[in-house]
């Protein structure tokens, strides 16, 4: 069986790869030529995916990547992995999925599957992912050609995650349709969850997010609130984590990162609307994280005046770029917000990420593109009047943070095990 999978991102790729294994041949699609070029000499360009992985599968020949959308038409399903961004006005920008419905349609056959994996709204596989494919094809889904949705769940930086054990929730346009897809999934991965429709599998994606979001900004909130008490959130939260019933620990941070969870809720509080509906809940969770950044910022604030110091001219290092632990993804990182809050207020701010040794453009922090990650050594932490930790990355050595800089401000708990001396770290 020959498939395609369009977009070769932190989804795209490892679905393709596991695809392969199971003795598919696959071949990836994507704009980006630069990927391609990789993946067809056995590379990788994602910091988890080991060279060896690519490479043992191209060689094998199970396992190409092309630009040319028109050689989909040697495939029996096309699965689409794009991304699903928010526009300016926090509204789904639904471009990258309507413009490969454009690019895939023209190259579809009688009886192909379609999947859409991308986290978007209740609707959108039915509605108009659908009628650009109907469009542009001239075939007619659940007809002619099957349609089918299963969101991805993968967890970037999670050694334990792999996409073969992770169980994989399917949707179909029809029940032909999802058994389709159901068939395809199978000869991947080991549980499959069917559920009644496209649009409940949307929703489902939509669920685990905004359960996280909510969570994540109900800890949020307590932080600030039990700081002022003095109280320290992170105690707190292993003291109840113990309880071994009706509890789940989520742990506070300086703001919401990666492609998820900062923008899949806002997908299901726009489309809500249309039916009269408020999402009160979505929308408080949203702004309690938003804010998240000015308090750091804030904490930053308080750290240099203990030491007579502003922030304006003080030189600030942030370390970690990246918007979880132990990953190269970047993407709606908070870090930019904290660097670009940071720099308003005068301060000469520079960063550390051995994940991120460069900065790449993005839409919403162009003026950051180019700069690079600062050595690690004493005499370069040393220069710099605060550390703020911004990601908790294992590799960083923590004993010697805490022997060279002489303030740290962790907004991850970072040193919780590291002796450090009074009024040297300060939890934000």
């Amino acid at each position: 069986m020959k498939i395609a999978v369009v977009g070769l991102g932190y989804v795209g790729l490892p679905l393709s790869l596991q695809f392969a294994r199971s003795c598919l041949d696959v071949l990836g699609i994507d704009v980006d030529a630069n990927k391609v070029s990789h993946i067809n000499k056995g590379l990788s360009y994602i910091k988890q995916i080991e060279n060896s992985a690519v490479a043992e599968l191209v060689k094998a020949g199970k396992f190409s990547a092309s630009t040319d959308f028109s050689r989909i038409k040697d495939a029996e399903a096309v699965v689409v992995c794009v991304p699903t961004p928010l526009t300016r006005n926090r509204e789904p920008d639904l471009s990258y999925i309507t413009e490969t419905g454009k690019s895939i349609a023209p190259h579809l056959t009688k009886g192909i599957l379609v999947v859409l994996e991308s986290t978007t709204y209740p609707g959108t596989t039915e509605e108009e992912f659908r009628f650009v494919l109907e469009q542009e094809s001239g075939m007619r889904a659940g007809l002619d050609f099957h349609l089918a949705f299963s969101p991805e769940r993968e967890d970037p930086g999670n050694g334990e995650s792999k996409v073969k054990r992770i169980p994989k929730v399917v949707g179909g346009y029809t029940l032909a349709c999802r058994d389709k897809a159901m068939a395809l999934y199978g000869r991947a991965i080991d549980t499959l969850v069917p559920v009644s429709s496209c649009r409940t599998a949307e929703a489902t994606k939509l669920l685990e997010n905004i359960f996280r979001s909510v969570n994540i900004a109900l800890v949020n909130e307590l932080k600030v609130v039990y700081d002022a008490m003095g109280i320290d959130i992170w105690e707190v939260i292993e003291a109840a984590k113990t309880k071994p019933f009706g509890f789940m620990a989520f742990y506070p941070g300086p703001g919401l990162g990666g492609h998820c969870i900062p923008i899949d809720p806002f997908y299901l509080t726009w489309k809500a609307r249309e039916y009269g509906q408020h999402t009160r809940f979505i929308e408080l969770a949203g702004e309690v994280n938003t804010r998240m950044p000015e308090h750091v910022v804030h904490r930053v604030s308080d750290a240099l005046n203990s030491q007579q110091k502003s922030i304006n001219g003080s030189q600030i290092l942030i370390l970690g770029l990246a918007y979880k632990p132990n990953v190269d993804d970047e993407r709606q990182s908070p870090s930019y917000v904290l660097m670009d809050l940071l720099q308003q207020r005068g301060a000469e701010v520079n960063y550390y990420d051995p994940y991120v040794p460069v900065i790449k453009p993005t839409r919403e922090h162009a003026q950051f593109a180019g700069r690079k990650s600062v050595e690690w050594n004493r005499a370069t932490i040393q220069k710099f009047d605060v550390v703020l930790i911004a990601t908790n990355h294992s590799c960083v050595n923590y004993r010697e943070l805490a022997n060279w800089a002489s303030c740290i401000v962790d907004t991850r708990n970072a040193m919780a095990a590291v002796p450090v001396n009074s009024g040297q770290v300060w939890k934000a």
